[in-house]
Formats: structure tokens, sequence, C-alpha cells
């Protein structure tokens, strides 16, 4: 097991930060000034992979937070709370100790999740959401019964509620990592290099990350027959009011287009959908160019 977290601290024009929030402390990177948009990033990651999008929000006028999730990279492990509750509240208390009274959330795979999440978990911090590679958590959740390829691609999930194994797996062996990377991304894009595939297989290789990850997806599996799941299904039946924007690359391995074209029914505020051509999960580093222009010509389009 990798114990050294100074590769999650990587240098740039944005400034590092441990912020008390919801009962744990959490690192964010940040850059820029203006209205907050908080990002969230998705599995196997860490706030590094929205290193293409801080400075470009930044120089739009915003101030950007790329928040490591709880049990990520510079952010506390704890042995719980890795439920869709408790990493929505991280994500409204990172906002309000940052000082700010609302965000648009920005999310990517699980912190698109999280992002779907926010208008009804807490909507009083949450101004707009962007959701990267991952359909409204109730379209998947059909998806995941009626539609064959998304059956398919969720084959992954049955590993990871094992326990241990999991948790050797990602920790010790940068193949596994690798795998989760290239089988998702699109097949012909070149990604990821060599030096992506250490940087994710070095931070899920620190103490107790791998062990959090698999966490996340045992709650998703798990909750489905407790009444948290229940409840968790009942929040998320409620429409969404805010702004939206989905973006989904038409090559994903992880959420394939089809389970996420239905998204817009769970949303009656002003949704914006849109598949990119050539991309597969990962579309802030696949499509980094394309994403950022998405998600500054939305970005000024919100309400002030």
């Amino acid at each position: 097991m990798n114990t050294d977290g100074a590769g999650i601290f990587v240098e740039g024009p944005w400034e590092h930060r441990l912020v008390p929030a919801n009962g744990a402390r959490f690192h964010v990177a940040e850059l820029g000034q203006g209205p907050m948009v908080l990002l969230l990033h998705g599995f196997p990651e860490f706030w590094w992979a929205w290193r293409a999008q801080l400075p470009a929000l930044a120089e739009a006028g915003y101030r950007a937070v790329a928040m490591d999730l709880r049990g990520y990279g510079g952010s506390d492990k704890p042995p719980h709370g890795y439920d869709t509750f408790t990493l929505a509240a991280d994500a409204a208390s990172v906002i309000r100790s940052l000082g700010a009274e609302d965000a648009v959330v920005v999310g990517h795979g699980w912190g698109g999740w999280i992002g779907w999440s926010m208008p009804s978990m807490q909507p009083a911090v949450t101004r707009a959401v962007a959701a990267l590679g991952m359909p409204h958590p109730l379209a998947w959740r059909r998806a995941s019964y009626a539609d064959p390829a998304q059956v398919r691609a969720n084959g992954y999930l049955a590993g990871l509620q094992r326990p241990f194994v999991p948790e050797r797996r990602l920790s010790r062996n940068s193949t596994y990592v690798e795998g989760f990377l290239r089988r998702w991304a699109a097949p012909d894009g070149g990604w990821p290099p060599p030096d992506v595939v250490e940087r994710y297989a070095h931070a899920m290789g620190l103490p107790f990350v791998a062990h959090s990850a698999a966490e996340y997806y045992r709650w998703l599996v798990r909750s489905q027959l407790r009444s948290d799941g229940r409840r968790f299904v009942n929040r998320l039946h409620r429409s969404v009011r805010v702004p939206v924007l989905q973006l989904h690359g038409e090559q994903d391995g992880a959420f394939v287009p089809s389970a996420a074209a239905d998204s817009g029914g769970y949303v009656t505020g002003p949704f914006n959908q849109r598949f990119l051509r050539g991309a597969g999960h990962f579309l802030p580093e696949e499509a980094p160019d394309e994403v950022n222009r998405r998600l500054v010509d939305w970005l000024g389009a919100l309400p002030r």
C-alpha cells in the first residue's frame, strides 16, 4: 500500500486548503474569484481530474473549487458515511465552510450522482447542477433493470461487493485501476496516458482510499433492499427545479448513453443535454476543451 500522500497536493495555479465540514476535514484546490463552482470528481480519481477546468473557470470569472470527496485524496477517510445523504451534506458543508451561500455543483461520475442529489437533499446551497458522465440516479436505476447494455456495463459492481478483495486489488495493483480507466474511456481515444494511470494508481494506494472507494459501491447496491435506499429513491423522485446541464460521452463504458437519455424526465427546471462525440466516461480529461466551452457558456447563461 502506498503511504506517500505528496502526490495528492499537485502544484499549479490553484491553492490547496483543508476545510472542516460535516464533522470531517476535506481537501480542496481553489482558483479564481466570483460565484462558486464546486467540482466533484468520480471513481477512481481525485480532485486532480479537474485540472483543466480550474483555470478555465477562474479565467471566466468564477471561484472554482475542486474537492476531494470523503475517503479520497487529501480528505478524511472515516470508516462510515459513504451513503448519498452524507455525501451531499459533505458538499453542502464545504460550500458553507468556504463562506459561500450557494454554488453551482458540477460533478463527474460519482460526483455527478451527488450533484443530481443536491437539489432535493441540499436545496438551500444548490444554485444549479452539471452532471458529466452520470445519468439521473433513477434513470440509471431503471436502465439497470431494463436496458441490456447498461446491465452488461454494471458487471463490475458484483466484484466490488466482496469483502477485502477490491481493497487489495485497488491499492496494490495499478493494472486493476488502469482497467477501469481504459474500459470506461472511449476505446479509440488514446486516453489515459501512462502518467495519468500512475497518478490515479498512486492516489488509490493511499491508506484507506481503496476501502472508501469500494464502500460507495457497496452502499449503492446494498441500500436498494434497505430503508435508506427507499428513502433515497423517494427523495430523488422530487423533480429537479434548478437549471441542469448534462454532458455524456457517446462512448461511455460505465453509463451507456441510452441510460442517460431519460434523465430530463426528472427535471422541471431548464435542462440542457449534450452527447459528446468521440468521448467516453472521463469527460473532463478526455474532452477538456469541449467540456470547458460548454460549462462556461452554460454558466454564463444562468440567472444571476
